[in-house]
């Protein structure tokens, strides 16, 4: 019988040098040096947390061998979790009680996937502002590494946008806030936003 996923976490993050190594990378620390040093790990200690974590596939390497969050991951467990729960947004589809702004979200976020970005400006900010409000916690800074990733999960199954194109209408849209390489969500929603209509 398979694992559930849930349980395979709580194992892998039950270790406390895993946990300590998982934050380290989820911060910006691209190599084993580096974790080690923003987790107080030593070079053995880190060696063994990183290996597990690339076990379970919730750490792996980029094209130039740097360390990342497989978020994609977290996304799949989330969904199975909802399914099993019989959450109406199982399959990725969202929910908000809205039925117009569902009814766009859903044309154009299919999976926790953008599909394209729709070309009427106020149905485009209304898609914005969701993928926004799931990918970012209100103030909570991120790295341009870890928001390039994330958004990059967005645009796997998308042709007409990429990560970078995502980035900047967000930042232009005041839905993240940059500043020296490290960006932020508002805790409050861009003045307008909750009043416009799809």
């Amino acid at each position: 019988m398979a694992t559930d996923p849930t349980e395979q976490l709580v194992r892998l993050f039950a270790e406390e040098s895993r946990v300590r190594a998982f934050a380290a990378v989820a911060l910006g620390s691209e190599s084993a040096e580096q974790v080690a040093r923003a987790a107080g790990l030593s070079p053995r200690e880190t060696a063994v947390a990183l290996r597990r974590l690339r076990e379970q596939g919730v750490v792996g390497a980029g094209d130039g061998g740097e360390l990342g969050i497989a978020y994609g991951l977290f996304r799949q467990y989330a969904r199975a979790a909802a399914e099993r729960a019989g959450d109406p947004r199982a399959a990725g589809d969202p929910a908000s009680g809205d039925t117009r702004a569902d009814m766009v979200l859903r044309t154009f976020v299919r999976d926790g996937r953008l599909v394209r970005l729709p070309a009427w400006w106020t149905r485009k900010k209304l898609v914005l502002r969701h993928i926004a409000e799931q990918t970012f916690e209100p103030g909570v800074e991120y790295p341009e590494r870890t928001v390039n990733e994330k958004l990059r999960a967005w645009c796997e199954d998308s042709d007409d946008i990429d990560h970078v194109t995502l980035r900047r209408y967000l930042v232009d849209l005041h839905h993240l806030h940059r500043s020296d390489g490290v960006y932020r969500r508002p805790a409050r929603a861009p003045h307008g936003e909750a009043a416009d209509s799809a």
